[in-house]
């Protein structure tokens, strides 16, 4: 069936059809494991279609690759099936031709796109695909009524025929009817396609580095002149050494030493030989008065390093039996398992240079140098620029803006146990230097239960009391918008915050984007202007004006059959427990999208932190640059132009890392007043329905906002909606968790 054939139950668009219109190369790959830079792929198939979606070619073949197939149990492929198929350089050739000028079409794309990209990178060729479509990162935007979004739900859902699952080639010509149904309903509800510009692969900037052991033990705090060195404590070093770096590296590491990277107000001493070095990380330790020792005196200390402090192992709860990936998103071999390594780029790999960031009352002993040797730019590390920008989290600089109800509240002491799955309070007490926490809901309700313990402590419980197993959120009552999407157009960014606000309230779910979901769409002042309203208009979408919301009278909409149940709406500062997060083979996704209409870019990153709210080390930061983290626990997912992607491995996170914050950041000069909304949805996998979702659009004049919290609650995880927005840039809320980006 063509793009240009009616298909039951679809309004054809010629006009939107033509401005979808792409010769497309479809492909699958079956494979041997999820680590594109170490396994290899088993089978490939590649189906192209034109414009107008009729196929022009086909091509599959099974590959040795010359060891282990992996698990064969899933994909079938045993090494005697593939003992005398061809090597991947015998079809690169052939491959190439049919992805030459072409856009790459998969089911999870990224997940291919890597596999393919390291393959011909094996055979010292380039991978020739400039653009990608990712079918669920499309039907995310259309979102249909279905179970989940994986590939077999969604051919169920459009009237696709299955005949082999886990066979590229079939996969492929199942991709192919899906492709051609969600670029119709795309036309439809005129929803831009979101495709991700492909740099070369080979860029060393996506190449994940090894793995490196956290440190065992917590940072017991700063050097006491004249007293011993303690295991934990973070230990930076600059200048030249008569000892070779790597080997004072190497027993500091054995002696149980966090050697860091930078300096920051938790580093416990600097070593350096030069008292007077003019680096950036002397000058940085001098800004924090931090101690500094030569190499002679740590050397001596390195011979009696007193015994840590070792980061609290919490036993996992007891849980029903872990639910595996497969059950929210396909199977590990196939390709639309999660991406299993870095995350291309949706920009070119040119990317301009970002605009100095802007400091409110710097403080010039605040604003060190980068280090040379610190974390790279997440744009570009080819087009280096200054950015002199002081650290707000030291002295009065640190107050965050307060715009449109973006005020921090004060923390309580201890963060209280959820026992309803949703506790809309504030963040428990932290450093008062650090990141600042995010104000409370107004409609926040005090929880019932005692005191707590700190986060990552057991709390006190009665002799004989048995632990309460962690519970999806209960769904809020039903109020006059239960069940219904609304869409708010026009207004100014308060009014249209308050009426998502309102939406909440009544028990809806407020969206940010036109899809097929959504069932009623607010109109404000100059709604008239948007870019939507046409096609608004013409699906005879329900409208109504701002007094509507004040009393909806309206039915709840129904639950469709065989739809999935929809994701609980937590509110701003809402809290609720990660069912299974301690669940080896589960991961977690934090996705984040906004406005299609947004002209800016936005960076989404993720910081991996201790008890102190630092990271261990610089590439515990995951962002553009570097989309993974060393131990490829967390990494960075690029859906589109407008929707990435955190996938978070809880359980392989090691003691130390007691919190992920997810955050985004504006490139340029426009900020979140102008962007609008962020929509946050969480949930396991990739293809799985979220379990919850919220709308974050508090901030006006901020560049950066912290969006959730992923953190430990004794043997739990835990999921905070944040939304908290400061003026300043990336590289200073990085400096905030204690990483000196180079720009």
């Amino acid at each position: 069936m063509s793009l240009t054939s009616p298909a039951p139950g679809l309004s054809d668009d010629a006009s939107g059809l033509r401005d979808h219109a792409y010769d497309w190369a479809l492909v699958d790959v079956e494979t041997s494991g999820l680590i594109a830079r170490r396994d290899r792929v088993l089978s490939v198939a590649v189906v192209t279609l034109g414009p107008d979606g009729e196929p022009t070619g086909e091509f599959s073949t099974l590959l040795n690759p010359g060891c282990d197939p992996g698990p064969v149990e899933v994909h079938g492929l045993t090494a005697e099936r593939l003992r005398g198929a061809p090597g991947f350089d015998q079809v690169a050739g052939r491959i190439g031709a049919m992805l030459q000028g072409r856009v790459l079409v998969a089911h999870n794309a990224q997940f291919d796109y890597d596999f393919l990209a390291h393959e011909f990178a094996r055979v010292r060729m380039w991978l020739p695909v400039t653009q990608r479509l990712c079918t669920l990162a499309l039907n995310r935007r259309v979102d249909p009524p279905t179970e989940d979004l994986t590939l077999d739900s969604l051919a169920a859902h459009y009237g696709v025929p299955r005949r082999q699952a886990h066979d590229a080639l079939d996969d492929t010509r199942v991709l192919a009817g899906v492709l051609r149904a969600s670029l119709r309903e795309a036309a439809r509800l005129d929803l831009p396609l979101p495709l991700v510009a492909c740099p070369p692969r080979q860029d060393p900037r996506f190449t994940p580095q090894p793995p490196k052991t956290a440190c065992a033990y917590r940072n017991p705090g700063r050097l006491v002149p004249g007293g011993p060195l303690r295991q934990g404590m973070k230990i930076a070093i600059t200048g030249q050494t008569t000892t070779s770096r790597a080997e004072l590296v190497g027993r500091s590491v054995a002696a149980g030493l966090n050697i860091m990277s930078s300096v920051s107000r938790h580093t416990s001493a600097l070593v350096t030989n030069d008292a007077a070095s003019d680096s950036a990380k002397a000058r940085r330790a001098l800004a924090e008065n931090v101690p500094v020792i030569d190499e002679r005196t740590f050397l001596r200390l390195l011979d009696d390093v007193r015994p840590g402090t070792p980061h609290e192992r919490t036993a996992p709860a007891a849980v029903p039996s872990p639910r595996p990936e497969a059950a929210a998103s396909p199977s590990p071999a196939t390709a639309s398992s999660p991406s299993p390594a870095t995350a291309p780029s949706p920009r070119s790999a040119a990317a301009p240079c970002p605009r100095p960031e802007a400091a409110a009352s710097p403080s010039p002993a605040a604003a060190p140098s980068p280090s040379p040797a610190a974390a790279p730019s997440p744009r570009s590390a080819a087009a280096p620029c200054p950015s002199p920008v002081a650290d707000p989290f030291a002295g009065p600089a640190a107050v965050p803006s307060a715009h449109s109800g973006m005020v921090p509240s004060p923390r309580p002491e201890a963060d209280p146990p959820v026992h309803s799955g949703v506790d809309p309070s504030p963040r428990p007490e932290a450093d008062p230097a650090g990141p600042a926490a995010p104000a409370a809901h107004a409609a926040a309700v005090p929880s019932s239960r005692p005191e707590a313990a700190p986060p990552g402590r057991e709390p006190q419980r009665p002799a004989g009391e048995v632990r309460k197993q962690p519970r999806r959120p209960r769904p809020a009552p039903d109020g006059p918008l239960t069940g219904r999407r609304v869409l708010v157009l026009g207004g100014t960014h308060p009014a249209a915050a308050a009426a998502r606000s309102r939406i909440v309230e009544l028990g809806g779910a407020a969206a940010i984007n036109l899809s097929a979901s959504v069932t009623d769409v607010v109109l404000l002042d100059g709604s008239d202007a948007d870019r939507r309203m046409r096609r608004i208009v013409s699906l005879a979408l329900p409208t109504h004006d701002a007094p509507w919301l004040a009393a909806p009278d309206i039915a709840p909409v129904p639950r469709p059959a065989g739809g999935r149940e929809a994701a609980h709406v937590l509110p701003r500062g809402g809290v609720v427990d990660i069912p299974d997060g301690s669940a080896p083979g589960t991961r977690w996704t934090v996705t984040a999208s906004w406005a299609q209409q947004t002209a800016c870019e936005i960076d989404v990153v993720a910081f991996v932190v201790d008890e102190d709210e630092q990271v261990s080390f610089d590439e515990d930061f995951v962002f553009y640059g570097a989309p993974e983290n060393p131990g490829g626990t967390v990494r960075l997912l690029g859906d589109g132009p407008t929707e990435q992607t955190v996938s978070i491995d809880l359980a392989a996170l090691p003691p130390s890392s007691r919190k992920v914050v997810v955050a985004a950041a504006i490139d340029g000069a426009p900020t979140f007043g102008d962007v609008g909304a962020i929509h946050v949805t969480a949930g396991p996998g990739t293809s799985a329905a979220p379990l919850v979702q919220a709308t974050l659009d508090a901030a006006t004049t901020e560049r950066t906002m912290l969006l959730t919290e992923l953190y430990r609650r004794g043997p739990l995880w835990r999921l905070r909606t944040v939304g908290q927005g400061y003026d300043h840039g990336l590289a200073t809320l990085a400096r905030g968790y204690g990483v000196d980006i180079a720009d």
